[in-house]
């Protein structure tokens, strides 16, 4: 058994060597672009593209991480489950510390490495919890026998209703 390889590029492109940035003081800023094809953030997140500004500003607590990314991942229709690309925004706003007695999980390694993946990863599922339809007239599937109604009709009877449910069917019949 073969398996094609998945091409990704992994998520050491997120880690940021940010030690200029210490050096020089607070008030100073780096302004940069992310333009990456498929990344794999996380063991359960792989995104098909970042594209975006990114400022990174020196304060004496730390790096600010400023961000407006543009992002794509492999999702599916909550209706009928096809599969989707969804396009998201994910705005980055984060001060990451670099005091190592802090107890936040953004601070910055001895070494001057700004690691992207877990602020990316927490910012992304947050914005994966909306719920994203194939179309916006996505029928969805068959309640009786899973047939997606976008490809195909059934001959499903839909007419029986839940007897528990039979009074808000008097009220949709009065109208």
């Amino acid at each position: 058994m073969t398996h094609s390889p998945i091409s990704y590029v992994s998520n050491r492109v997120l880690k940021l060597n940010v030690g200029f940035l210490l050096s020089s003081g607070p008030a100073h800023s780096h302004d940069s672009a992310l333009d990456l094809p498929v990344v794999r953030v996380s063991d359960d997140l792989m995104l098909k593209y970042i594209r975006g500004p990114l400022r990174l500003s020196r304060t004496k607590e730390g790096l600010l991480v400023q961000a407006r990314l543009q992002a794509a991942v492999d999702s599916e229709c909550f209706r009928c489950l096809d599969p989707i690309e969804q396009d998201i925004t994910v705005d980055l706003e984060e001060l990451y510390t670099f005091h190592f007695n802090a107890t936040t999980e953004f601070r910055i390694n001895d070494d001057g490495i700004l690691d992207l993946a877990p602020l990316l990863r927490a910012e992304v599922l947050i914005s994966l919890s909306q719920r994203a339809l194939c179309r916006p007239d996505c029928a969805g599937l068959c309640p009786e026998c899973g047939v997606n109604w976008n490809h195909e009709t059934c001959t499903c009877n839909l007419d029986n209703i839940d007897p528990r449910l039979a009074k808000l069917q008097k009220l949709l019949d009065v109208n």
